[in-house]
C-alpha cells in the first residue's frame, strides 16, 4: 500500500502461484517485451532447494510450478528502482531487483 501511495508507477504486478515465473509474469507485460530475470539476484529459500534434490525436479519445472521465494513481482521505471526498494524496505517487507524488461518476444528468460 505503501508503495500505491508514493510517487512511483507501478507499471506492472504478477503474483507468483502456481504458474510461476514463465505463466505468470508474462501475464503482465505487453507484446514485444520479455522479462530477463537474473536467478543470482535473490537467495532461493532452502525448501525449494531441498524439493529440487530430492523430489529429482529440473529447474525448468522448479520455476514453472513453484515460486522459488518470490511472491509478487512488480514492474517499476529503472530510475524508480531504488525508492521502490526503500518504500517497500520500510513497509517490513523483503524486496529485491530480479531483472528487468528488454525487447523480445513476450515472456521470461532466466539467467
Amino acid at each position: 500500500k505503501a508503495l500505491k501511495n508514493s510517487e512511483i508507477v507501478i507499471k506492472g504486478a504478477s503474483h507468483i502461484t502456481g504458474g510461476g515465473f514463465y505463466e505468470n509474469i508474462p501475464r503482465m507485460l505487453p507484446e514485444g517485451v520479455k522479462a530477463v530475470i537474473n536467478k543470482n539476484s535473490y537467495g532461493i529459500p532452502a525448501i525449494f532447494k531441498m524439493l529440487s534434490v530430492d523430489g529429482d525436479i529440473n529447474e525448468d519445472t522448479m520455476y514453472n510450478t513453484y515460486n522459488m521465494g518470490i511472491g509478487m513481482v512488480l514492474a517499476v521505471d529503472e530510475t524508480d528502482a531504488d525508492k521502490a526498494l526503500s518504500v517497500i524496505h520500510q513497509s517490513g517487507y523483503q524486496a529485491f531487483v530480479i531483472g528487468d524488461i528488454r525487447n523480445g518476444e513476450k515472456g521470461v528468460t532466466l539467467c
